[in-house]
């Protein structure tokens, strides 16, 4: 909490003691382009948080046990999209190794032909179904198609992650 009087703000601190500081002049403050743009993606963030920490019981559930609350989680995982680590074929399958901070939600793989062209997209299954969906793991797409292979991969907040197999 803070108080302002002539000049200071007094700062009640979380352990109980109070902090005297003179007030602050932000009045000749300018913005350079990519503060304004970091501002204005915080607040995006900060949006998705409030509600997101209130409806994703994950958020709730990483926080136990931490100095977080699920906000902080969920403004965390706004701000760190998911990671496509590799991309495998085994036996007519395709396995894509996905991470998040939080959660890997979905994965899309996509195969196209040598023109570039798709031949065929779908969703990929969590190779194991009990850790689904998982902050880390590998997911499994039955391929019917031969081609040069691109996996999407998704968080929470929406944030996708791409790979393509050289």
């Amino acid at each position: 909490m803070e108080r302002f009087c002539r000049g200071l703000v007094f700062r009640q601190m979380p352990d109980g003691s109070t902090w005297v500081s003179g007030t602050p002049d932000f009045s000749q403050r300018k913005f350079s382009k990519g503060q304004k743009n970091h501002q204005r993606r915080f607040k995006e963030a900060a949006a998705y948080a409030r509600d997101a920490a209130k409806t994703q019981p994950v958020y709730a559930e990483l926080a136990k046990g931490t100095v977080k609350n699920a906000y902080n989680i969920a403004l965390s995982d706004w701000f760190n999209p998911p990671v496509v680590q590799r991309i495998e074929r085994r036996a007519g399958k395709i396995r894509v190794e996905a991470s998040d901070n939080v959660m890997v939600t979905r994965v899309r793989v996509t195969i196209r032909n040598e023109e570039g062209a798709i031949v065929e997209t779908g969703e990929a299954k969590p190779e194991d179904p009990r850790k689904s969906p998982s902050v880390a793991g590998w997911w499994e797409y039955a391929a019917q198609a031969n081609g040069k292979v691109m996996a999407e991969a998704w968080d929470l907040p929406g944030n996708v992650s791409r790979l393509t197999e050289n």
